[in-house]
């Protein structure tokens, strides 16, 4: 593992990369100037980019979203979004026609029937009591407690409906507010005995659409990727799963307890208690994408 002070010292090796979104190149807010800046000047050099994000929208309700949040097109090549790789297992019947939407109303592009599939399942959305499945894409109120779910999850539980998580994030920092995600729910509901369908990092069907957005602009071999995140449980699961290599973004989520002030680098002892702590076994680590 070598910690490094920007992107540009070690991206000569790779020519595609998988950069997680929210932590690494924009706050929740803002994008992150420095990422930008690094994004950018790899593509300049010949490199792709891949966004793969867990969030719940299409790639192209993530393309309005973080343009609004400053990050140009010529940052990125392709998306890869959790809420695709849902999508396509929603209409192709996972957890059935008439379905409960746990989830804000801004998230109700994720039924709008993918393109790429030609006979799409009939989707409805009807109270619980009528669901044949639960969709999550994230907590009504992403401040109070996944604990506040436990009613309804009990109730779909005893019915034996599946859930389909569309973010497996746990949680993520908007600005300087920390909010819980989809993953938090879909977790909460697997202790309680229910049985949660994950589409999105660290699991296999996000990696797999991945691939197939930077094949459709380059034709680049796993060994040639380099995975950039900063979640242990998803973005570091998911590269390390896959066998990529991995550049660990320490001054996202793991900010404090890797001891990484904003802009600067982790410190050395707290980053090898925090790597042992949580598995995580990078290639690289860097404080902040630049």
């Amino acid at each position: 593992m070598q910690i490094i002070q920007s992107l540009s010292q070690v991206s000569g090796q790779y020519q595609a990369l998988f950069v997680d979104l929210w932590g690494c190149v924009h706050d929740g807010v803002r994008a992150i100037p420095g990422a930008v800046e690094a994004l950018t000047a790899y593509r300049r050099a010949g490199g792709r980019v891949v966004l793969v994000t867990n969030s719940p929208r299409p790639r192209e309700g993530v393309a309005k979203q973080i343009a609004g949040f400053g990050v140009p097109e010529d940052a990125y090549d392709a998306i890869a979004t959790s809420g695709d790789s849902a999508r396509l297992a929603l209409f192709r019947g996972a957890v059935g026609s008439r379905v409960w939407h746990l989830g804000p109303d801004h998230d109700l592009g994720f039924f709008e029937p993918p393109a790429i599939l030609s006979d799409p399942m009939t989707i409805t959305r009807v109270p619980l009591d009528q669901a044949e499945g639960v969709v999550c894409t994230g907590p009504f109120d992403p401040q109070a407690d996944p604990s506040v779910m436990r009613p309804e999850f009990l109730a779909a539980k005893t019915r034996g409906l599946k859930l389909l998580c569309a973010n497996p994030d746990i949680v993520v920092d908007r600005g300087e507010v920390r909010e819980w995600c989809a993953g938090a729910l879909a977790e909460l509901y697997s202790e309680m005995g229910g049985e949660s369908l994950y589409f999105g990092k660290p699991h296999p069907p996000i990696y797999d659409l991945a691939r197939r957005r930077l094949a459709a602009v380059a034709d680049v071999s796993d060994s040639a990727i380099l995975a950039i995140g900063d979640g242990p449980l998803t973005d570091a699961a998911g590269a390390m799963g896959e066998d990529l290599d991995l550049l660990f973004i320490s001054g996202g989520l793991g900010a404090a307890e890797t001891g990484t002030a904003p802009g600067g680098s982790p410190d050395p002892a707290k980053l090898e208690v925090y790597l042992a702590e949580t598995g995580i076994v990078p290639t690289y680590v860097i404080g902040t994408l630049r």
